[in-house]
């Protein structure tokens, strides 16, 4: 990999591992995305083998209260996904997604091994406590020192895993070239199949780990996920010479300030009458666009850039591929708002409903289910939806669409958000019925009730996920597409921050009436009917913004005589104003 930097991959060339330009018969394609996958599959095995029960060990064992242990994991996995959008950066910028996603493996194997101390060292959890003490709220909370290990171990698997979430799908699609009709093929189903084999690996986590931390050892369960983590960098490590790469391409956050700042330096000139007086119009990489305009001035040649040294100095004078790149980045923002309110409610799986499970009938004959291996529901309808999607939604969308996608990015998430919205009434209906019961009746209903909406929200992730990973990797400029990832993966962290806080305020404002450790003294269908409400306020915003949106690729051409706009290809664009532009010096 350092040949590959010193050599190769200038301007977003592919290469293999020696810097020379890459052999498409003997590196990337399914093989070597598949070796890619690898590594993710095992993040998703840590991260939900952990996540997904932790919330269980929180309250009882560290004896921590309810909407306290909630925002425990909520906070860890908002940071998790937060730190994505570090680790995009420094690939883009700096180290490249392969040497990224190698670093951030190991350093999720690390804290992973950190968290199996963590729980399992005596003098890290408080004195056992009992039925009794637990309900009249007597038991003592683990100390700041005790939980001190456990907070480093979180942190350090939410660092690794920051880095390797943003980069894994960024590098698995870099082994596809979509100029090969043959491999663009490919490249549809990839983020399809690549959410199918994480969905895998949480099945298991959720089916086997969870299972192992309850009944056999916290500290073996972790155990397999720091060893599996070992062996999937490993096998990315042997499968270098397989892979495509790209050489970073700079900070892409120096591009975006650098836009901004000429572009308000500037702000008292007046654009060209045509765009193709900008600078760098004719070896632009993107079609000029109307929207924004004001960007446009970033790009204006004006007398200090006409100056000999200055028509280069990305400080004096942006092109117009640096104000489009910034320009679709922009475009991003009001989906991006959008897309946060469903992790919040996803969130909600992983907290509040296994809580739920904790209160309810789980025996199946003598066996007892874990409390957190409920969550299975949720990946199977994910693993059912996700081969639906590739076996019948596709190919009935081309019909209906006519678009080779099927189903285009942003009607995935829209149709996730509605699942979702439907997810939080069901949960409230349930939630009040298994309150009902056990209050009315004394007898607990069985936790099967929590199916509906583990197959609803599942389903509704089965599409918000692949439609969001798809719209920023595929919209992002390509020297953002590693940032851009870690910008998706900031609308997880920002919904499992807007659910600490949701739990916060709902906590102090019903002076914890609503949320209460013991659910049966509670009203979680409240909250659940708060998060409905909120959903359907948000899906109408996500309409609005969905129906404005341009994809990457097209351009608003409007007419001369004002009528409707026709949509142009990126090359058309460009080609057409190259030559519109030559029309011009003609006449002068």
């Amino acid at each position: 990999m350092v040949l590959v930097a010193k050599h190769g991959g200038k301007d977003g060339t592919v290469v293999d591992f020696r810097g020379n330009p890459a052999d498409k018969t003997k590196t990337g394609g399914w093989l070597a995305a598949g070796l890619i996958l690898g590594t993710e599959l095992s993040e998703r095995i840590c991260v939900m083998g952990l996540s997904t029960n932790l919330v269980t060990y929180l309250v009882g064992y560290l004896h921590l209260s309810s909407a306290k242990s909630a925002n425990i994991v909520t906070n860890f996995m908002g940071t998790l996904n937060l730190l994505g959008l570090l680790g995009g950066f420094l690939a883009d910028a700096k180290l490249g997604r392969y040497l990224t996603v190698a670093l951030s493996g190991a350093t999720t194997a690390i804290g992973v091994g950190l968290l199996t101390l963590a729980t399992t060292l005596p003098s890290m959890r408080p004195p056992a406590c009992s039925d009794y003490r637990k309900q009249h709220h007597e038991c003592i909370e683990a100390s700041g020192k005790q939980l001190a290990l456990l907070y480093a171990a979180l942190y350090t698997i939410a660092l690794g895993g920051g880095g390797i979430k943003s980069n894994v799908s960024g590098f698995g699609s870099d082994q596809f070239d979509t100029a090969d009709p043959k491999e663009e093929k490919s490249m549809i189903f990839f983020f399809n199949r690549f959410y199918f084999a994480i969905s895998l690996g949480s099945l298991f986590a959720v089916l086997v780990l969870v299972y192992i931390q309850d009944n056999v050892g916290r500290g073996l369960g972790y155990g397999i996920s720091a060893g599996t983590m070992v062996i999937a960098v490993a096998i990315l490590l042997i499968g270098t010479p397989f892979h495509r790469y790209k050489k970073p391409q700079g900070s892409p956050l120096t591009v975006i300030w650098r836009v901004l700042f000429l572009a308000w330096k500037k702000k008292n000139l007046s654009c060209p009458t045509h765009p193709s007086f900008l600078n760098g119009y004719q070896d632009a990489k993107a079609p000029h666009t109307q929207k924004f305009k004001f960007l446009d001035k970033a790009a204006i040649i004006d007398d200090n850039s006409i100056n000999e040294g200055n028509k280069n100095n990305p400080w004096i004078i942006s092109t117009v591929t640096q104000v489009e790149e910034v320009k679709m980045v922009i475009k991003f923002i009001p989906i991006w708002s959008t897309c946060i309110l469903f992790w919040t409610i996803y969130s909600q799986m992983n907290t509040f409903t296994i809580e739920q499970a904790t209160f309810m009938n789980r025996k199946v004959g003598s066996f007892l289910v874990p409390s957190g291996s409920f969550t299975a529901f949720l990946f199977i309808t994910i693993l059912l939806f996700t081969s639906l999607n590739e076996k019948l939604f596709v190919p009935l969308g081309r019909r209906i669409t006519h678009n080779v996608q099927g189903l285009t990015s942003l009607q995935r998430v829209g149709i996730g958000l509605i699942f979702s919205i439907v997810a939080m009434m069901a949960a409230a209906i349930i939630e009040k019925q298994r309150r009902e019961t056990a209050v009315k009746q004394q007898t607990q209903i069985s936790a099967f009730w929590l199916v509906p909406q583990f197959f609803l929200v599942g389903a509704g992730e089965a599409f918000a996920y692949v439609g969001q990973l798809e719209f920023f990797i595929r919209e992002a400029p390509d020297r953002m597409k590693s940032m851009s990832t870690g910008f998706f993966l900031c609308t997880l962290s920002m919904g499992f921050f807007l659910s600490s806080l949701l739990v916060s305020i709902v906590d102090k404002v019903t002076k914890k009436s609503w949320l209460r450790s013991n659910l049966n003294r509670a009203r979680l269908n409240n909250f659940y009917w708060l998060l409905a409400v909120l959903g359907g306020l948000n899906f109408l915003l996500f309409i609005v913004f969905a129906m404005r949106h341009q994809y990457k690729g097209q351009q608003n051409i409007i007419s001369d005589d004002g009528g409707e706009e026709d949509h142009m290809t990126a090359n058309d664009a460009i080609n057409g104003g190259i030559e519109e532009k030559n029309n011009i010096d003609g006449k002068l």
